[in-house]
């Protein structure tokens, strides 16, 4: 941390040191575009470096990156108000790696569940739950009850409504919430789920997240994440606007927010063509 706070203030010394130049003195000579030339390869150069520090790598997901952050939380709304509640609208073109994906997420979720030292099976928290079909599909054969959290109503109330059936008469809440602004209760869960919806927060919202989670654990309470994770650095999706990372950066972001890291595994199973997904476990 004292590495970066060191980078931070040359950074600003720097610019404070350029912003001070009189571009006037030589506006109308060769120095002028030689001045100019200097200052942006001595910049590129400059953050070329600061990028070779991991410290530097955890919040690549500023305001500049994702073209504003109030666009990029209000782009995904607004492309889930036009997908439909149901199946097909949960998985797009791949609704056949269902069963595939919710049996991975059942011998994931075994690990840390039932016996000594693991968590308990009282509650669990859902969230992007969508419609519910993780909850019925992974958690309540598991859990006694339920609390379920997604930004779009009309996912929740179909998941209420229709698609949980009986199961629905165990959840104990519904949060109608994007994950940045939710702050769940304290002491309450043994499992807190994230499935493909970290994808939909910046690296600092999905920190501050995952440190109020941390929170709201009950002794020996774990939080799985399992998402989408990018071959490569950073992939941002304009479409739905989500944000694919590397597992690295993935596991740079939940330490950071203080979290131990129990256990990392790819889900196989599922076609090449579809990102690889990845569950990681902590506390």
């Amino acid at each position: 941390m004292s590495e970066s706070k060191d980078f931070t203030a040359t950074h600003l010394a720097f610019r404070e040191r350029w912003a001070k130049t009189d571009d006037n003195m030589c506006r109308h000579s060769m120095s002028f575009h030689l001045l100019n030339t200097l200052r942006n390869e001595f910049f590129a150069s400059y953050l070329y470096l600061l990028e070779q520090v991991p410290l530097v790598k955890l919040y690549p997901l500023t305001c500049e990156y994702v073209k504003g952050e109030k666009q990029f939380y209000y782009r995904a709304e607004s492309f889930y108000e036009d997908v439909p509640a149901s199946e097909e609208g949960m998985l797009g073109d791949f609704v056949e790696i269902s069963d595939i994906d919710l049996e991975g997420s059942r011998q994931f979720l075994k690990k840390f569940v039932g016996g000594p030292g693991k968590a308990g099976t009282q509650y669990a928290l859902d969230c992007g739950c969508g419609i519910g079909r993780v909850s019925k599909g992974v958690l309540f054969p598991v859990f006694e009850k339920l609390e379920m959290a997604d930004m779009m109503e009309h996912f929740i109330m179909h998941a209420h409504e229709c698609y949980l059936g009986d199961y629905a008469d165990r959840v104990e809440m519904y949060y109608c919430y994007n994950l940045k602004d939710l702050t769940p209760p304290l002491n309450k869960y043994d499992v807190v789920w994230m499935q493909w919806v970290a994808c939909h927060l910046t690296d600092k919202d999905l920190m501050e997240f995952l440190i109020r989670c941390k929170a709201s654990l009950k002794p020996n309470g774990v939080i799985i994440i399992k998402d989408n994770m990018a071959r490569y650095g950073c992939k941002l999706d304009a479409i739905d606007s989500s944000i694919s990372r590397h597992l690295d950066i993935m596991k740079a972001i939940i330490q950071k927010a203080g979290l131990e890291i129990l256990d990392v595994q790819k889900q196989e199973g599922l076609p090449e063509v579809i990102m690889p997904v990845w569950m990681i476990a902590m506390r």
